[in-house]
C-alpha cells in the first residue's frame, strides 16, 4: 500500500490541507487559516502522508513524527496532493520536471489526515484531528492520535527562551461522536465539562481532558499503544520506515 510519515506541513500544502478539511469536517478552517496556523509558533500541526514508492535514500526516513527535526524545515511544504479519489484538481501538483530526467516519473505524495494542538501554558489543546473519509476505520486515526500527543509530551518551543513543559491535553467533541469518544477515552481522557450549543448546528460539545503527559506510566501506555497500532497498520501493507524512533519513545 506505500509508506505512512508524519510530519509538519509547508504553505505549499495549503491546498491539500483546504481539500482534506472539506472532505473530512466540512470546511472547518479556510486556506488563510491554515496559513496562520503554519505560522504561528504555539500551533503544532501533523499531516500524515503516504507515499506508494520509496525515493532512493528518502525511504529511510519515513517514520513516525519526527516534529524537532522538521522544524527547520517549516514552511517548505511538500506540495501534497490530496486523495486521488474524493479531490482531483490536486492530483497534479507535482509534475514529471520536478524529477531528474533519468528517473521515472512517481505518483506524488498524498495527504490522508490532519491532526493540530495549540500550546497554550502547560496545555495542548487539540484542535484537530481528521482522516480522509475514504481512509477511515483502519486505525490512520489512532496512529495520528499517538503521534499527536507523543509531540506534546516532547514539546519544544522554537524559541529560545520558550520553557513551556506541556502536562495535560484538552480537546472538544460532539456528544453524538461515539467513535471518537471511545478512542479518546481509551487514551485516558476523561469528560470534565460540556459546552452548550458549541458546534454550529446547535449540538453540545464535550470537554475532554488528560492529565498525565509527564507522567511515565502514560508514556509507557502511550508506547504500547504505537507498538499495537503500528502491527495494525503493517498487518494491512502499510510500510513504516525508522524503527530507532519508536526505540526512543518507549
Amino acid at each position: 500500500m506505500g509508506y505512512l510519515s508524519c510530519q509538519t506541513p509547508g504553505h505549499d500544502d495549503i491546498a491539500a490541507l483546504v481539500a482534506l478539511d472539506q472532505s473530512a469536517l466540512g470546511g472547518l478552517w479556510s486556506a488563510e487559516a491554515y496559513s496562520r496556523e503554519i505560522a504561528s509558533p504555539n500551533s503544532r500541526l501533523l499531516m500524515l502522508v503516504h507515499r506508494p514508492h520509496a525515493i532512493g535514500r528518502e525511504a529511510a526516513d519515513l517514520s513516525i513524527a519526527s516534529i524537532a527535526d522538521s522544524q527547520s524545515d517549516r514552511g517548505k511544504g511538500l506540495k501534497l496532493t490530496a486523495p486521488r479519489e474524493s479531490i482531483s484538481a490536486t492530483t497534479d501538483a507535482i509534475g514529471p520536471d520536478q524529477y531528474e530526467a533519468d528517473e521515472p516519473e512517481l505518483e506524488p505524495p498524498t495527504l490522508l489526515g490532519l491532526g493540530c494542538y495549540w500550546a497554550i501554558l502547560d496545555e495542548a489543546h487539540i484542535t484537530v484531528l481528521a482522516i480522509d473519509p475514504r481512509y477511515q476505520r483502519r486505525g490512520l486515526g489512532q496512529w495520528l492520535l499517538i503521534n499527536l500527543l507523543f509531540d506534546a509530551c516532547d514539546y519544544r518551543g522554537m524559541a529560545p527562551d520558550d520553557h513551556i513543559v506541556l502536562t495535560r491535553a484538552t480537546l472538544e467533541v460532539r456528544t453524538s461522536n461515539s467513535r471518537a469518544l471511545a478512542l479518546y477515552e481509551a487514551f485516558g481522557f476523561e469528560t470534565l465539562g460540556r459546552r452548550r450549543r458549541y458546534y454550529a448546528d446547535g449540538e453540545d460539545a464535550l470537554i475532554l481532558w488528560q492529565n498525565s503527559l509527564k507522567m511515565p506510566e502514560f508514556r509507557d501506555r502511550l508506547g504500547q499503544r504505537y507498538s499495537a497500532a503500528r502491527y495494525r497498520l503493517e498487518r494491512q501493507g502499510w510500510q513504516i520506515a525508522d524503527e530507532k524512533l519508536a526505540g526512543n519513545r518507549t
